[in-house]
C-alpha cells in the first residue's frame, strides 16, 4: 500500500508548480516595463491635453476685452486639473515606484512620475485658487469692476498666498528631478515643465502680495491718495527717464479719479531737505537731487525718487500722498491696446503704437514753444487717463488690463512705493518696487544717466556682456563690456532735443550726446582696470546701498559707438548675476556669461 504523497507523479506536478512560478517571477518585470510604458504613453497624453488646457486659460486672460466669461476660465483649470490628476493617477501603480529607484534605468520613471505629481498639484493646490481671486467679467456690471476686484481678492487671500507657497514647493520639486536621463522624451517635458513653474512662480508670489496689500493701497479701508509720475525716456535717469508730466490719482473703496494734472515747469521749484543718508549724498553731491526736480531720480533705486517727489509734492502744496506711482509712454501704450484709442483736445488719436513716437519724437518737432510743448504731454497724460479709468470700472477689461499691468512692472516700466511701512515691506520684494537690492552675490548693472539736458536717449542703443572668467583665491575675475551707440541724425533734429546746457567746452556737432555712464558691480567687488575704445580709462568709484560703482562722464557723438570695458574682481560669483534693467526707449540688449561653478 503506498503512502499518500509518494506517488511518481507528485515529484512532476512539483516542478510544473516551481517552473510556472519561476516564469511568473520571471515575467513580472516585463510586465511592470510593459505597464509602465503603457500608461506612460497615457500620461503623457493626460500632461498633453493638461497643457492645452493651461494655454487656453493664458490666452483667454489675454483676450479681447469680454470675449472669455469667467466661467470658461474656471472650465480650463477644472479641465487642466483633471487630465493632471489622471496622469499622477496612471503613474503612482505598484510598477512605478521600484522602476523609479533603479540606478540609471529609473531617471526617466521618476521625472515622468514628479511631473505628473507636480502637474496634479499645480492644478488643485495653485491654479484653482488663483482664478477664483481674478475679477469674474460680470456682463452687467460697469462702474465698479476694481470694487468688486478688490472684494474678491480680500475674500481669497488667504489662498492665494497658500497656494503661492505651493508653487515654491512645486517649483522646488520639479528642479529636483533628473535633468538628464537615458531617455530625451522625459527631459524634455522636464524642461518644458520647470519653464512654466519658473514664469508662474514669480506671478504666485505678487499676486500673493497684491493680496494683502492692494487692498488697503486702493482705499478699502479709506481714501488714499498718489503722486504719479509720467518720465520722460527720451532723456535718460536712474529710474528710467526724467520726470515730466505728473497727476495726483485718488482712491476709495477701489474708485479711483484724477484729481489734477501738471508738468515739470510746476515742480521746478519745490525743494526738499529730505535726508537719504551718508552715502546717497557723497554718491550725488553736485547734482542735488533733492534741490534740482530734474536730477531726482539720478538713482535707479525708486524708493528715493519716490520719497522725493513725495517730500517735494507737499512742500510745494502741504498734502500729503500715500504713495508714488511711475510710467512712461511704454506703458501707456500697453494700456491703450486694452482701452482702445484715446482722444486729445487738439483732436490728435492717441493709440498704442503712436504714443511713444509721438511723445518721445514727434512733438518735439510739432512745437518750438517750450509751454505748449509741455502742455501737449499733459494733454495726452490727460487723454490717456479717461479710458484707462473706463476700463479699470470695468469687469469685462480688467482682466486683459492686469495683464498689461504685469507685463509694464515685469520690463520696470511701472514702480510702485508706498508711504505705510507696513506695505513698503512687502513691496520692496518685487521688481515693480525698483529697489536696488543690497544682498551679496554676482550682480551686474548698466544707468546712464543724461548729462547734456537733450532729448537724444530716444535714439540711444546699448549693450552689456558680463562674463565671469576662472577663479582667483575667494574672488572671480568678471569682465563687463558696454557698447553705447547714438543713431541720432547729424541734420534735421529740432534744437531742444540737440539743446546742450552742460555747454562743453569742446568742440561739438548737432546730435552729439553726453552721458554719465555707471556700472553698478556686486557688494564689495573692485575695479581692477578699465579700457575705453581699447585705451586704458579712469572711472570715480562710489558705493550705493553695499555695491560698488563706476562713473563715467562719456562723450557720445552722433552716429557713432562707443565701448567701454570694465575688469573686475568679485566675491561669490560662482552663478549668473543679477541684472538691473534701466528701462529707456530701446530696451537694453544683455548678455550673461556666467561660466562654471568658483569653489570659495
Amino acid at each position: 500500500m503506498r503512502r499518500p504523497g509518494r506517488s511518481r507523479e507528485g515529484a512532476p506536478g512539483r516542478r510544473r508548480v516551481l517552473r510556472n512560478i519561476v516564469l511568473a517571477a520571471a515575467a513580472l518585470p516585463l510586465a511592470g516595463a510593459v505597464w509602465i510604458g503603457v500608461t506612460g504613453l497615457l500620461a503623457r497624453s493626460e500632461l498633453i491635453a493638461a497643457g492645452r488646457d493651461l494655454e487656453a486659460l493664458r490666452q483667454s486672460v489675454k483676450a479681447v476685452p469680454g470675449a472669455v466669461p469667467a466661467s470658461a476660465r474656471e472650465r480650463e483649470v477644472r479641465s487642466a486639473a483633471a487630465h493632471a490628476a489622471r496622469a499622477h493617477r496612471l503613474t503612482t501603480g505598484p510598477a512605478w515606484y521600484p522602476a523609479a529607484v533603479l540606478p540609471f534605468l529609473g531617471g526617466p520613471v521618476r521625472t515622468v512620475r514628479g511631473a505628473a505629481y507636480a502637474a496634479d498639484r499645480l492644478g488643485g493646490d495653485v491654479l484653482f485658487p488663483l482664478v477664483r481671486a481674478l475679477p469674474p467679467p460680470t456682463p452687467g456690471s460697469h462702474g465698479d469692476g476694481m470694487s468688486e476686484a478688490l472684494m474678491t481678492l480680500q475674500r481669497h487671500a488667504p489662498e492665494v498666498a497658500r497656494a503661492a507657497r505651493a508653487a515654491v514647493e512645486v517649483q522646488a520639486d520639479v528642479h529636483g528631478l533628473p535633468r538628464s536621463t537615458w531617455l530625451p522624451a522625459a527631459d524634455r517635458a522636464r524642461a518644458g515643465l520647470a519653464r512654466q513653474i519658473d514664469r508662474l512662480g514669480p506671478v504666485m508670489t505678487d499676486a500673493s502680495v497684491a493680496a494683502r496689500v492692494l487692498p488697503p493701497m486702493l482705499g478699502a479701508r479709506g481714501e488714499r491718495r498718489y503722486f504719479l509720475a509720467f518720465q520722460n525716456i527720451a532723456e535718460a535717469r536712474g529710474t528710467g527717464g526724467v520726470p515730466g508730466a505728473f497727476a495726483v490719482l485718488s482712491a476709495d473703496r477701489g474708485h479711483l479719479s484724477f484729481e489734477r494734472f501738471g508738468n515739470n515747469t510746476e515742480m521746478a521749484t519745490a525743494k526738499t531737505n529730505l535726508d537719504l543718508g551718508a552715502d546717497f549724498a557723497a554718491r550725488y553731491q553736485g547734482s542735488e537731487p533733492t534741490r534740482v526736480w530734474a536730477n531726482s531720480n539720478m538713482s535707479p533705486h525708486f524708493p528715493y525718487a519716490a520719497r522725493i517727489w513725495a517730500a517735494a509734492w507737499r512742500e510745494h502744496t502741504g498734502e500729503h500722498v500715500d504713495g508714488v506711482f511711475a510710467v512712461d509712454p511704454t506703458t501707456l501704450s500697453r494700456f491703450l491696446r486694452v482701452t482702445g484709442p484715446a482722444r486729445m483736445s487738439g483732436g490728435t488719436e492717441l493709440t498704442a503704437d503712436n504714443v511713444v513716437d509721438l511723445t518721445e519724437r514727434a512733438s518735439y518737432a510739432m512745437y518750438d514753444d517750450v509751454a505748449r510743448r509741455k502742455a501737449f504731454f499733459v494733454d495726452a497724460a490727460r487723454a490717456a487717463a479717461g479710458p484707462l479709468i473706463t476700463a479699470i470700472g470695468d469687469m469685462r477689461r480688467l482682466p486683459a488690463l492686469l495683464v498689461a499691468l504685469n507685463d509694464a512692472q515685469r520690463d520696470g516700466r511701472l514702480k510702485v512705493w508706498s508711504a505705510h511701512a507696513a506695505e513698503q515691506r512687502l513691496l520692496q520684494s518685487r521688481p515693480y518696487s525698483g529697489t536696488l537690492p543690497e544682498a551679496p552675490g554676482p550682480f551686474a548693472g548698466l544707468v546712464v544717466n543724461n548729462a547734456a539736458g537733450s532729448k537724444l536717449d530716444y535714439y540711444l542703443d546699448r549693450s552689456l556682456v558680463w562674463e565671469a572668467n576662472g577663479c582667483s583665491s575667494s574672488d572671480r575675475p568678471v569682465t563687463a563690456t558696454v557698447t553705447l551707440t547714438n543713431r541720432a541724425p547729424v541734420s534735421g533734429l529740432p534744437g531742444y532735443v540737440t539743446l546742450r546746457e552742460d555747454s562743453p567746452p569742446y568742440r561739438i556737432q548737432p546730435g552729439d550726446n553726453r552721458l554719465l555712464v555707471s556700472y553698478y558691480a556686486g557688494v564689495g567687488a573692485t575695479l581692477t582696470g578699465a579700457t575705453l575704445d581699447g585705451r586704458p580709462a579712469q572711472l570715480a568709484p562710489g558705493v550705493e546701498r553695499g555695491h560698488s560703482v563706476y562713473t563715467l562722464d562719456l562723450e557720445l557723438p552722433a552716429h557713432s559707438s562707443r565701448t567701454l570695458v570694465l575688469y573686475l574682481l568679485e566675491p561669490h560669483a560662482d552663478r549668473a548675476p543679477v541684472l538691473l534693467r534701466q528701462s529707456l526707449v530701446t530696451p537694453l540688449r544683455a548678455t550673461l556669461k556666467p561660466g562654471g561653478s568658483c569653489r570659495v
